[in-house]
């Protein structure tokens, strides 16, 4: 049974998640552990002004999801999320095996992992063959 670990972000009415936020999250868990996925990490992202409406609504209430699902059941799971009222968009990527640990360590914590980065070397300054020699005028 091949399996794979997934990213979905779903856009669920503000409306509906503010009267029960707690049902409108467990259907999505539910949804995958009814295909025999499991939840990795699942977590309220935030609540925004949407760029265009969706069914009328002109907000919306983010929620990310990283879980692994069986890659047969995947069309059936998104055909669930399809049929559900609360989810106004939904989308679902595959995550590189590499940084599934990465990815899944920050939804749980909520904070940024830390990247070393190079530092700069020190800029020399730009040797240009010639320039000594040129009179700039003053500017009065």
């Amino acid at each position: 049974m091949p399996t794979a670990v997934y990213e979905g972000l779903f856009i669920f009415d503000s409306n509906k998640y503010a009267k029960d936020p707690t049902a409108v999250s467990n259907n999505l868990t539910t949804a995958i552990q009814t295909f025999g996925g499991e939840v990795l990490a699942s977590r309220l992202w935030e609540e925004r002004r949407l760029a265009y409406p969706i069914n009328g609504q002109r907000k919306g209430t983010y929620w990310l999801t990283y879980f692994s699902l069986d890659t047969r059941k995947l069309v059936e799971l998104e055909r669930q999320y399809q049929l559900d009222d609360n989810l106004m968009r939904s989308l679902i990527l595959k995550v590189e095996p590499r940084i599934v640990d990465t990815l899944v360590q920050h939804a749980l914590t909520g904070a940024s992992p830390v990247i070393e980065r190079p530092q700069p070397a020190a800029a020399a300054a730009p040797v240009l063959a010639g320039v000594e020699d040129i009179e700039v005028p003053a500017l009065n």
